[in-house]
This record gives C-alpha cells, sequence and structure tokens, in this order.
C-alpha cells in the first residue's frame, strides 16, 4: 500500500509541477486521467495512517477507471486505435509535441505506467513475513 501510496503521489505532485509550474495545460484525456489519479492520495495515504486495509476497496475503482483511460490515451498516442489523437488537439495542448516527452516517455505513457504499478500494488499479494 506504501509503495501505491508513493507513485499516486509521485504522479499527483508531477502533474501539477507540470501544469502549475511548467505552465503545460493538460488535454482532455489528461485531465480525466488527474481525476482519477488524484482521489488515490489521500484514500492511500489515509489507509496508511490508519492500518488498514479498506482503503483497498475504494482505490481499485479509481485505478481500473486510471489504467482504462491511460491505456485508450496511449493507444490513440501510438496510432494504435483509428482515431487520430482528438481530445489532445481540438480542446487543448497537444500531448504528442516534443514537450510532453519526461525521462524519455511521453505523459500518456508515464499515466499508463503509473496507474498499473498502483494497481499491481493493491491486487497482488503481499510477501509473507517470517
Amino acid at each position: 500500500m506504501t509503495t501505491a501510496f508513493v507513485i499516486a503521489l509521485a504522479a499527483t505532485l508531477g502533474a501539477l509541477f507540470i501544469g502549475e509550474v511548467l505552465g503545460q495545460m493538460p488535454c482532455t484525456l489528461c485531465w480525466y486521467q488527474r481525476i482519477a489519479m488524484f482521489p488515490l492520495v489521500p484514500i492511500l495515504g489515509l489507509s496508511i495512517w490508519r492500518g488498514d486495509r479498506l482503503a483497498r476497496v475504494y482505490a481499485l475503482p479509481f485505478g481500473i477507471a486510471g489504467l482504462a483511460l491511460a491505456a485508450w490515451h496511449s493507444g490513440l498516442y501510438a496510432g494504435l486505435l483509428p482515431a487520430p489523437v482528438v481530445p489532445c488537439t481540438e480542446n487543448g495542448p497537444s500531448c504528442s509535441g516534443p514537450a510532453q516527452v519526461i525521462l524519455g516517455l511521453p505523459i500518456p505513457y508515464l499515466s499508463l505506467a503509473a496507474f498499473a504499478a498502483i494497481l499491481a500494488c493493491l491486487i497482488l499479494p503481499r510477501g509473507t513475513r517470517a
């Protein structure tokens, strides 16, 4: 649960840094992914603080929704889906520009990796302690 919290916190702070400090407005699909990511920070953080596992029930729907959106966005970005990246250019900035690459990966792929890692942390069983 702690790893999922750290990933969600890093993704949230990264998104806020890109938007507020760098001044890059997110596209429509990025906004939707933020809606799924931002609540994970308080949900997982409170779960760690309280020492309960009940937050997993509340976090899973956000993680699944975010993963589905990130997979769709990544598929559009990669050209794997037949539609062009319309949400990225119709009403906002494009996620396909060179400024939208962080650590060598485009933002849609980073979001996909973050949601996949969070879900893995929530779903996979923890190791046994001796």
